[in-house]
């Protein structure tokens, strides 16, 4: 996990790790401001996504433990506690529409990747 300043602006990107160091089709957690956390896959074709790494269900930090798949193409992630598929596109729980991990943009420079601090899309919990 990398730690930032928690002074940075939302505008800001934290050094996760080296492209070459992930494994496709496993993810890690990457702590960011504020104690949130972000769950960083590289599938096997090359694309990267993060997502939240705080089970929406569970409240626990696994979601880079999950499983990755896809759902009719869709590229997803199952959690490890209770097997929800979530879209690592746009992070909806494809069992559940209602519920959401937040997502990340991701980019790679210099073979380094990166994760935006501030999420493109919030999180949303189970009533």
């Amino acid at each position: 996990m990398t730690v930032i300043d928690s002074a940075a602006r939302t505008d800001t990107w934290t050094s996760a790790c080296e492209l070459e160091t992930l494994t496709p089709d496993r993810g890690v957690a990457v702590l960011l401001e504020g104690g949130r956390q972000a769950a960083l896959f590289r599938l096997a074709d090359g694309r990267l996504f993060a997502v939240g790494n705080i089970d929406p269900y569970g409240r626990a930090a696994v979601m880079s433990r999950g499983i990755v798949g896809d759902r009719a193409g869709e590229p997803t992630i199952a959690s490890p506690l209770l097997k929800q598929a979530f879209s690592l596109v746009d992070g909806r729980c494809i069992d559940d529409p209602a519920v959401a991990l937040p997502t990340f943009d991701v980019d790679v420079i210099d073979g380094i990747v990166r994760v935006k601090i501030s999420p493109n899309r919030s999180e949303t919990r189970p009533t």
